[in-house]
């Protein structure tokens, strides 16, 4: 087979490019696997935003990352990270898909839509932001539903509903707000979240306070009609009439393919995929999870600035074992 590598990295996000970056350093031979495009998840998040963290922690390689700002747009970082596969030439196949992996002997034969690979080892870098959490309620399969937020143009002079309280939800109904959307906004807690961007948070409380944004707290969607939507509250159910429902409910780790290539999950509500902190070695051996997949259904622990690691620890395992 000519496609045989020391190892196979699934997922070409920052920490899978970062995986082939230290894979290359270490002379290791490698092939990362991408279903979308370059740093597919960072593609697809809104037009408008601006990360939480600064640039310096958003780096990957030792390549310096210069921003207009402290903390970079989304442009920026797609232009950085496309700026770094380009200057280690990564061995990047995108829009291929990994369709099975098989256990032969000491190594493993992986299948995608494209191309059969014969490798050592494989890690798993995923991510969590290809399967939205559901509303689980009648309509939510309606066109007017939407599970992702691109841009705010789109919903200008509608009648918009936005569900949730954190970064993704506060950011949607400010956006679509100020290009002249009437938005009203459902949340299950008592106030707007705490991990809202500090610098975004008190413009949300403020346009709430002062009516700009219809607000329901405590409050869930029980149903989406085609020109409305029902919420319960503390004063029982009422009907609001709206053109779109943005579902801002979360994402999380694609758990089917995990269990299917053997990677056992918690039965708990965490759903945290088995793996050794200390190698990052799943109870697959020679199958390593890297970045926010390790943390399941809790998406909030592991991002790029902290998960940059992984790829070092997981490399300098294999070399131990080579």
């Amino acid at each position: 087979m000519d496609n045989k590598y020391d190892i196979l990295i699934i997922g070409g996000g920052p920490i899978g490019l970062t995986c082939g970056i230290e894979a290359q350093a270490a002379g290791l031979s490698y092939v990362i696997i991408e279903k979308g495009c370059m740093v597919n998840s960072l593609y697809n998040y809104p037009s408008n935003m601006t990360f939480f963290s600064t640039s310096d922690k958003l780096e990957i390689g030792g390549v310096p990352f210069v921003s207009n700002n402290i903390k970079p747009t989304r442009s920026e970082a797609l232009e950085y990270y496309r700026r770094v596969a380009d200057k280690f030439d990564l061995n990047l196949n995108l829009f291929e898909k990994v369709e099975s992996v098989d256990k032969k002997s000491d190594e493993y034969l992986v299948h995608t839509n494209k191309a059969d690979y014969q490798v050592k080892n494989i890690i798993v870098s995923t991510g969590f932001y290809d399967i939205p959490n559901k509303l689980n309620i009648p309509g939510e399969d309606l066109p007017k539903v939407k599970h992702y937020y691109k841009d705010p143009h789109f919903y200008a002079k509608q009648k918009v509903l936005v569900v949730g309280a954190n970064n993704s939800s506060v950011d949607a109904a400010l956006e679509t707000y100020r290009k002249g959307a009437e938005v009203s906004m459902v949340i299950r807690e008592s106030e707007i979240g705490e991990r809202v961007k500090y610098w975004v948070r008190p413009d949300i409380i403020n346009r709430i306070k002062e009516g700009s944004i219809k607000a329901y707290f405590n409050s869930s969607l029980s149903a989406i009609n085609e020109h409305e939507a029902e919420i319960i509250g503390p004063e029982g159910k009422i009907t609001i009439a709206n053109d779109f429902v943005l579902a801002m409910t979360g994402y999380q780790p694609d758990f089917s393919f995990l269990r299917k290539i053997g990677i056992r999950i918690s039965t708990d509500e965490k759903q945290a995929p088995e793996h050794d902190p200390i190698t990052m070695e799943t109870n697959m051996k020679g199958i390593y999870l890297a970045g926010v997949v390790c943390g399941g259904m809790n998406t909030h622990i592991w991002f790029i600035e902290n998960s940059r690691v992984h790829a070092e620890i997981i490399i300098n395992k294999i070399i131990a074992e080579e």
